[in-house]
């Protein structure tokens, strides 16, 4: 009997040290104050007043919680020969989440190697506003169903209008499941098969989720949010995140100077829809928009962005 009592005593003296360890590889790293350290239930629905019920701060902070626990890693060969590892920072674990079939072969080892990791729990971290109104901007934008210029319709539209259209490109990797239509869906209208298997393979470390069910964007709120999490946080081929951007992490080389790009919020606005918005000069409707809600959000967050690039009025679009 004490032989017992002694080896399930070691048995939770193991199980303890495991615990301890796994919560030590989290909070061994920095700290960071998240969103919800300054955004607050009373202000989502000073922000989104007319907000779908399908949105709620609730879900919103359930998603911002859980994806702050997830990094993943993004190493390429080349421009388009990925290999992905996403890490769960409470346990440690880290899982290959994807490999192409490419990326073993001699070849593809003669290419240029380049290596980068998103921390989602950087997402709008230490106190920077100015992030937040930048996503809060285009999250309105892009659901908004009411008058222009009051700024109190954003959260509608839990998806696109036009609901006919298959959003199906040709991809490898992501392809499109027969039936299935990838139009936009989410806070920021997450739309084409690529980007959902992307997503998909971020989010719940398998891309056929999305790609077998893309209604689970309209169906599960906290999913909802976190796609728009992934979106923004997410470097996509040669773009940079809209959160590199907003931070100051990403300076633009020479050849994208020449195209005009620069730091700031209308960047953003090239990344999430330039081809429809940018380079058109300052009268296009759905920039100015964006620029309109941007403002209206920082001024509710009380900070201000006085030399703002804001518009991408003379940006060429981002190649896809």
């Amino acid at each position: 009997m004490k032989n017992i009592i002694m080896k399930m005593s070691v048995l939770f003296l193991v199980m303890a040290i495991a615990t301890f360890k796994a919560s030590c590889s989290l909070y061994a790293q920095p700290r960071k104050s998240s969103l919800l350290s300054f955004f607050s239930e009373k202000d989502f629905n000073r922000f989104f007043p007319r907000h779908n019920q399908f949105f709620s701060y609730k879900s919103l902070k359930q998603a911002v919680s859980e994806m702050s626990v997830v990094k993943i890693r993004i190493e390429k060969r080349g421009i388009w020969i990925f290999k992905i590892t996403k890490t769960d920072l409470l346990t440690g674990k880290s899982t290959i989440v994807r490999q192409d079939p490419d990326w073993e072969q001699e070849w593809a080892k003669k290419e240029p190697y380049s290596s980068t990791e998103i921390n989602y729990g950087d997402f709008c971290a230490n106190l920077n506003k100015k992030e937040a109104a930048a996503f809060f901007a285009h999250i309105a934008h892009e659901t908004r169903n009411g008058v222009n210029g009051k700024f109190d319709d954003g959260l509608m539209l839990t998806h696109e209008l036009r609901t006919d259209l298959d959003y199906v490109i040709q991809n490898k990797v992501y392809p499109a499941v027969a039936g299935q239509k990838y139009y936009g869906r989410g806070p920021l209208q997450l739309s084409y098969n690529g980007n959902y298997g992307f997503a998909s393979t971020v989010i719940f470390g398998d891309p056929d989720i999305l790609l077998g069910k893309p209604d689970l964007v309209t169906k599960d709120p906290v999913l909802s949010f976190k796609t728009a999490i992934y979106f923004w946080m997410t470097p996509q081929n040669r773009k940079p995140s809209a959160h590199a951007v907003m931070t100051g992490e990403w300076k633009p080389s020479e050849v994208e100077k020449a195209s005009g790009y620069a730091p700031g919020f209308g960047m953003t606005i090239n990344l999430i829809n330039g081809s429809i918005e940018c380079n058109k000069g300052e009268n296009s409707s759905g920039m100015q928009d964006r620029i309109g809600f941007y403002r209206y959000f920082l001024k509710l967050l009380k900070v201000s962005d006085p030399s703002c690039v804001c518009s991408c009025a003379k940006m060429v679009p981002f190649p896809s």
